[in-house]
């Protein structure tokens, strides 16, 4: 995690939603992290994309694989700061044209990085490491922004998946509090 209590404090202030919401994994929880509201921020989004640079493995990565929808302008945004080519992860491959699950060049036999913005329990991670390694591509690591803090790290750990954060949600609380 990163150490950028300035980061932390905007992210949450730009972010936190009060309310109830049924997130991906079925769960209802009483806050939200609209990741939206920052990724769709230039100046914040290049900040977050410079926060994650120190989490980006110095060799042996590809290319950055950015899952639909959130992943995607941090994988673009992150490449631009690092040089390193970026692809575009669908939660299904197309049925026509290409037909690809991943846009922006092959993965088979790629080293990747997976990008995400928001871990709950680490589901849509797991089912696009699981369907990208089908297709031949070589992932040890994610990388993002906010671990929830609710079993993520854990669940992709048994499938061999090692997530690093920016935050958790205790960090931006923490932060949101100074």
């Amino acid at each position: 995690m990163t150490t950028d209590t300035e980061l932390a404090r905007d992210i949450y202030r730009r972010s936190h939603l009060t309310g109830e919401f049924t997130l991906r994994s079925g769960v209802v929880a009483h806050e939200y992290f609209d990741k939206y509201l920052f990724e769709s921020d230039p100046v914040m989004l290049r900040r977050v994309a410079e926060a994650m640079v120190p989490h980006v493995p110095a060799h042996g990565v590809d290319a950055l694989a950015g899952l639909e929808t959130g992943g995607i302008p941090l994988a673009v945004m992150l490449s631009q700061v690092t040089g390193i080519p970026a692809l575009f992860v669908r939660k299904e491959a197309k049925t026509y044209g290409t037909c690809r699950l991943a846009e922006g060049g092959d993965v088979e036999a790629r080293r990747l990085l997976v990008i995400e913005d928001v871990v709950t329990s680490g589901g849509a991670v797991l089912e696009a490491v699981l369907e990208l390694r089908n297709r031949g591509a070589l992932i040890e690591r994610a990388l993002c922004v906010i671990d929830r803090e609710a079993g993520g790290p854990k669940s992709l750990a048994d499938g061999d998946i090692d997530l690093q954060s920016l935050f958790t949600m205790s960090d931006l609380k923490a932060a949101a509090q100074r």
